[in-house]
């Protein structure tokens, strides 16, 4: 028996309709993305770029200021998308934080994952963390993009997996001063490739015989931090005006790379003291910045 034509129409314009409706929900749904960083690879690779060295021990890493950078870098590729957070995968002994972990599991937006470390001090267990929280966030629709910092062949299937459920998958890698540090596999699996440079990595590891302060200066408390940083917001706010300060209020509670790091170092020269890896410190810096801001909006 045909269907009539006009019930025909009627059910088409009333499919096209549907249609259009979960087309414009789709496009009301904000995109949102994740930064997801092997911290072996970082410390291996940035380590090496900047201070010579692989050794830990070696050199510092200002693990704060590097994951505002990262932020501040997805938030300009990914100019229309909002951050879920910044997976930091490490390795510790028996899967218990160091004091440096911990303080960047404190840090907001950030999780920390950790794998163990065997005798030789090599990572286990982090591949497959990586893994796992990829395809979970892919599955859930949680993630559209992902920012994946790391070489491992092994992240192959992490990158594979997160793809089968329709996120984009971007890899992140650190300039080799030789050669490659990344595996060719995943370079061929990835949906963009991108490479942060030394001039990136410079601000964030310095090698620790060359630290800038004695290691015997008094810390400061937190409050003297805040009031240096409202100090410095004063100057800077000077200095730019009343657009600059419209311009960079949206990103509350993230400032700029290049603004953050010219507040490190400011707020190091005025208090001779080195706060890098002090990540109680380096918030009370940014609340007195901010608070003063904000009081002169």
């Amino acid at each position: 028996m045909n269907d009539d034509p006009a019930a025909l129409s009627a059910r088409i314009d009333r499919t096209n309709e549907l249609l259009q409706r979960m087309l414009a929900e789709v496009a009301k749904t904000p995109s949102t993305h994740a930064i997801f960083v092997d911290a072996g690879y970082l410390y291996a690779a940035a380590g090496r770029l900047v201070a010579g060295t692989e050794d830990r021990r070696a050199f510092d890493l200002d693990a704060e200021g590097l994951i505002e950078a990262l932020i501040d870098r997805a938030r300009t590729i990914f100019a229309d998308s909002r951050l879920l957070r910044v997976y930091w995968y490490d390795g510790a002994r028996r899967r218990i934080h160091t004091a440096e972990q911990q303080s960047i599991a404190e840090l907001p937006d950030v999780k920390v994952r950790l794998g163990n470390l065997n005798a030789n001090n090599q990572q286990k267990g982090v591949d497959s963390l990586i893994r796992s929280d990829l395809e979970s966030l892919a599955r859930h629709r949680a993630i559209s993009d992902a920012a994946l910092l790391g070489g491992d062949e092994d992240l192959v299937s992490a990158v594979e997996a997160a793809q089968g459920y329709g996120a984009r998958v971007h890899l992140w890698g650190i300039e080799a001063p030789e050669g490659r540090n990344q595996a060719e596999p995943l370079l061929w699996e990835v949906d963009s490739q991108r490479t942060l440079d030394l001039d990136f990595f410079k601000p964030y590891v310095s090698r620790r015989t060359a630290a800038a302060y004695e290691a015997t200066a008094a810390r400061p408390g937190r409050e003297d931090v805040r009031f240096v940083g409202a100090q410095i917001a004063a100057k800077w706010l000077a200095a730019r005006g009343r657009d600059s300060l419209a311009e960079l209020l949206p990103g509350h509670p993230y400032l700029p790379g290049s603004v953050d790091q010219d507040l490190l170092v400011e707020a190091e020269g005025l208090l001779q003291y080195s706060l890098r890896g002090q990540a109680d410190l380096r918030r009370a810096l940014r609340d007195g910045f901010w608070e003063h801001l904000q009081a002169q909006y």
